[in-house]
């Protein structure tokens, strides 16, 4: 006789949180960190434990002084609970697991509570290491992002991931957890190299490939303007993007993605893989440039993708300053394997197992695949490489 039983569950909780796009908002005559930090009318003076990337911090020596003049012009409504702690940003953010003891041990000497806040400010390394700690502490101490760098403002900051790399491998370690807010402030890109601005345009050029072309249409039209850093192009770019990605995570049906289709992560299988065989000497949005083209042309080769957009796609990403071809993409194992095809299982194990990878069919239209032809990807490389060559 059966001695089994269950109690079945399901709920639903609703996230809400708002994506805020401005300029200066430091200047004591803006109260829009006040009215974020105190947008559920909770009748409290909040506590707040700034972070800032180290990286940000020196390239505007100002901004450390802004914050605390903003701090103290706002006292009656905000409570910052020490002066800002510096992070290390880049692949320095992603790769050191003491580093998320050290912001954990901050909030807990600062006795932080479930609702005060942590906010962040720098690029999408740092927002991810401080995000992932402050998921952690009490199970979530409010967190709210203000990204610094293009990629992300326009991708990484409006998402509801955070996470840090470890065993080899993009991400392996993190959290789903949405941000209480996020502020994209365009005056902090004014400090971003030409490089780490260009690389960010990765991000927006994905989305428009993948998602509208309409957007993609505008992305070449103003790709002169973009990689000149142009502020009205630049601004259009962004907060399209980061649009679309809300979109995608508010309507796609799987934000905390349970599924293994992730259609965001167009040209990331290979951009993943080259960060991590390069150690970081490729960036993020530079292997998302390489990915793409890539898998563009291996799209174009399996018959997917017309060669006339395939050409158009191709030439916005080398348009926007990214690269389409790096030497690493022909790198070998000692078995004569491609390195870059570890980035296939890697990619695999990150989804669940079953292998998707989003490729395009159009401008704006993806399909997703289950399986990659790896005599198609030697074909592709060879393909962006003599592109590459010939300055097409």
């Amino acid at each position: 006789m059966s001695t089994d039983s269950v109690i079945n569950n399901r709920f639903s909780v609703a996230f809400d949180y708002p994506v805020h796009f401005t300029e200066n908002a430091f200047d004591p005559s803006s109260d829009l960190l006040c009215r974020v930090f105190n947008r559920l009318d909770e009748g409290r003076r909040h506590r707040i434990v700034p972070c800032v990337d180290a990286g940000l911090a020196s390239a505007r020596p100002s901004l450390l002084r802004d914050i605390r003049d903003y701090a103290h012009a706002h006292s009656d409504s905000l409570e910052f609970a020490a002066d800002p702690t510096l992070v290390p940003g880049g692949s320095v953010a992603k790769n050191d697991m003491s580093l998320l003891k050290d912001i954990i041990f901050t909030l807990g000497n600062l006795h932080i509570d479930r609702q005060s806040f942590v906010l962040a400010i720098g690029g999408g390394s740092v927002l991810d290491a401080v995000g992932f700690a402050t998921a952690m502490t009490h199970r979530g101490v409010r967190f709210v992002r203000m990204p610094s760098t293009v990629l992300a403002q326009a991708d990484a900051g409006v998402g509801v991931k955070n996470g840090i790399d470890h065993h080899g491998q993009k991400n392996f370690l993190g959290i789903f957890a949405p941000p209480f807010a996020v502020v994209n402030d365009l005056s902090l890109l004014g400090s971003l190299p030409k490089r780490e601005r260009i690389a960010g345009l990765a991000e927006a050029a994905k989305v428009a490939i993948i998602r509208d072309a309409a957007f993609f249409t505008e992305l070449e039209r103003n790709a002169k303007a973009l990689v000149a850093g142009e502020k009205s192009s630049l601004r259009s770019a962004v907060e399209n993007a980061a649009g679309i990605h809300l979109r995608q995570i508010t309507t796609g049906g799987d934000p905390f993605e349970f599924g293994s289709a992730r259609p965001l992560d167009f040209g990331h299988w290979a951009g993943h893989r080259l960060e991590i065989m390069s150690a970081n000497a490729i960036n993020h949005g530079e292997g998302v440039g390489l990915g793409m083209a890539l898998d563009t042309e291996y799209a174009a080769l399996a018959g997917l993708l017309s060669k006339s957009d395939a050409n158009r796609i191709v030439s916005l990403i080398r348009n926007l300053g990214l690269p389409i071809y790096r030497p690493e993409l022909e790198m070998t194992r000692t078995d004569g394997e491609l390195e870059i095809m570890a980035g296939i299982d890697n990619f695999r194990e990150h989804l669940g197992g079953r292998l998707c990878i989003t490729l395009p069919t159009a401008i704006g239209k993806t399909v997703e695949v289950h399986d990659m032809d790896k005599s198609l990807i030697v074909q592709a490389i060879t393909r962006v490489k003599n592109l590459e060559a010939a300055g097409a």
